[in-house]
C-alpha cells in the first residue's frame, strides 16, 4: 500500500498544501499532481462526478507525488467506501456538525475490529494483489478531514476534535456564512476569523490539524503564519480563470492604450 505522506506529515507537524479539484478533468488533476502540490483533492460534492470518473481522476493523481483524496458528498458510508476502494488515501467530509457523525465518518474509514469498513478495497489493493499489505496497514494510512462549515459545528467543536481518528478540521468559510446570515461574496468578516481562531486553538488543545484554504500566494504566507498545516489552494477553476482574467485583461490595457 502506498504510504500517505501527508497525513505522517501532518502529524508530525509539518504543513501540506494542495488544490480542490472541480473541472471533473483526468488532465487537471495529473497537472497539478505535478505542479508540486503535496496533495490534490477530487471534489464530488458541488459537480455531477460519477464513480467511474473520480476513479480516472485518482489513477491521474497516482501517476504523480501528490496524495490523492476525495471530497464525499456526505457523510454516508457507501461514500466514503467507494471513494477508499477506488484508491483515496483520504476523505474529506463536508458539513459535519456533530461529535456522533464524527465518529461514524472514523468507523466507516476503518477495518474491523477498530471501525466498520467492508472488505472490497479492489483498485486500492492493487486488484487483489496487495490485498494482506492494505488490509494491515490501511487504518493507520487514511486521512480524515472534517469540514467545518455550521453554527452547530462550531457549538460542538471541542466535541468533534475529541474523536480519536479525526485528523483535519478544515474551516469552510462560504457554508459558515451562509449559517450565520452573512454574505460570503464580501469576505472576510470578522465573524469568520473569530471561528478560524477558535478552531486554530481548539485543534492545537486535542492535538488535530487546522485547515483552510487560501486563494493568493499573500494568502498562503498568511495561513501557514497563522498556523494553518492543511492548506488548500484554488480550487482549480479559480487558478485557471484568474489566469485567463489577468491575459485577457493585459491584453485589453495594451488596446486601450493604441
Amino acid at each position: 500500500m502506498r504510504i500517505n505522506d501527508v497525513r505522517n506529515d501532518l502529524l508530525s507537524g509539518k504543513p501540506a498544501i494542495g488544490p480542490f479539484i472541480g473541472l471533473q478533468s483526468a488532465n487537471v488533476a495529473e497537472l497539478m499532481g505535478n505542479a508540486g502540490f503535496n496533495f490534490v483533492v477530487i471534489e464530488s460534492e458541488h459537480n455531477g462526478i460519477d464513480s467511474a470518473e473520480i476513479e480516472h481522476m485518482l489513477m491521474a493523481v497516482g501517476n504523480t507525488d501528490a496524495v490523492p483524496i476525495v471530497r464525499i458528498p456526505s457523510l454516508k458510508q457507501v461514500y466514503i467506501q467507494k471513494a477508499l476502494d477506488i484508491g483515496a488515501l483520504g476523505i474529506v467530509v463536508p458539513a459535519v456538525k456533530t461529535a456522533e457523525e464524527a465518529a461514524q465518518i472514523v468507523s466507516a474509514t476503518k477495518f474491523p475490529p477498530h471501525g466498520k469498513r467492508s472488505w472490497g478495497p479492489l483498485r486500492a489493493s492493487k486488484y487483489t494483489f496487495d490485498n494482506e499489505d492494505y488490509l494491515r496497514n490501511a487504518n493507520d494510512n487514511i486521512l480524515v478531514v472534517l469540514i467545518i462549515e455550521t453554527v452547530e459545528a462550531v457549538e460542538n467543536l471541542e466535541e468533534i476534535a475529541a474523536v480519536p481518528g479525526i485528523d483535519v478540521l478544515f474551516l469552510g468559510p462560504w457554508d459558515m456564512c451562509l449559517s450565520l446570515g452573512l454574505d460570503p461574496l464580501l469576505l472576510p468578516h470578522p465573524e469568520i476569523d473569530r471561528i478560524l481562531d477558535k478552531m486554530l486553538e481548539v485543534s492545537t488543545r486535542f492535538e488535530v490539524v487546522a485547515g483552510a484554504g487560501a486563494s493568493s500566494p499573500g494568502d498562503v504566507k498568511t495561513r501557514l503564519d497563522q498556523g494553518i498545516q492543511f492548506l488548500s489552494y484554488g480550487p482549480d477553476y479559480a487558478l485557471l480563470s484568474s489566469a485567463a482574467f489577468s491575459g485577457v485583461e493585459a491584453f485589453r490595457n495594451w488596446r486601450k492604450d493604441k
